[in-house]
């Protein structure tokens, strides 16, 4: 369980950062929104996290595009049931695919694009009632880390923006390989800069 919790919290917070990295405008408006909540000497703290809506929606957005689990833990059918024209016979397994529910032109506008400003004034989250956006999964069997993993992620995200610019010393490679975790194909090599306080 604590192997699982940080190697998918590692994985999707590398993944918020090369999207970041890739989309310098969307990372501009992230460290002023910081700015001026913490100013030059603040320190970074967790009650900080719901004070930053721009924030919060970078990191469902990261969320959306890169669910740390493609594929939710398989459930099983209790009856035949009919689903949009499909028949799904009892004790069926049943796997959904957030992965793809989350690139779906049906359900999401330029699905393949990182754009945080979608959940800027929605009440859409991550916490299994929004179907479209459901990477810890939903009902009795929704991830139990939820909390933390929000929590950890938008926290270090946070960090690592206030403390520091970021250089890319190459091009982001942005392919994927799909496992039982989703992670970047090749590793995120980004250079921190120290930012200087007055």
């Amino acid at each position: 369980m604590f192997v699982g919790g940080t190697d998918t919290n590692s994985s999707t917070l590398e993944w918020a950062m090369a999207e970041l990295l890739t989309n310098p405008t969307t990372m501009a408006k992230a460290q002023t929104e910081i700015k001026q909540m913490l100013g030059l000497n603040g320190f970074v703290q967790e009650p900080d996290i719901s004070e930053l809506p721009y924030i919060q929606a970078i990191v469902k957005e990261t969320f959306r595009l890169h669910p740390p689990v493609p594929f939710l833990l398989p459930r099983e059918a209790e009856t035949d049931v009919e689903i949009f024209g499909y028949f799904v016979p009892k004790d069926a397994q049943v796997l959904v695919n957030v992965w793809a529910i989350g690139r779906d032109p049906g359900v999401w506008e330029n699905p393949t694009r990182f754009e945080p400003e979608r959940f800027l004034g929605k009440e859409i989250d991550v916490k299994g009632k929004n179907y479209e956006l459901t990477p810890f999964g939903a009902g009795r069997r929704i991830c139990p880390g939820l909390p933390l993993a929000v929590k950890m992620v938008s926290l270090m995200l946070l960090s690592l923006l206030y403390s520091f610019d970021w250089k890319l010393p190459n091009a982001v490679d942005m392919d994927e390989t799909f496992g039982i975790t989703l992670h970047k194909a090749n590793p995120l090599h980004a250079v921190p800069v120290r930012r200087i306080r007055h």
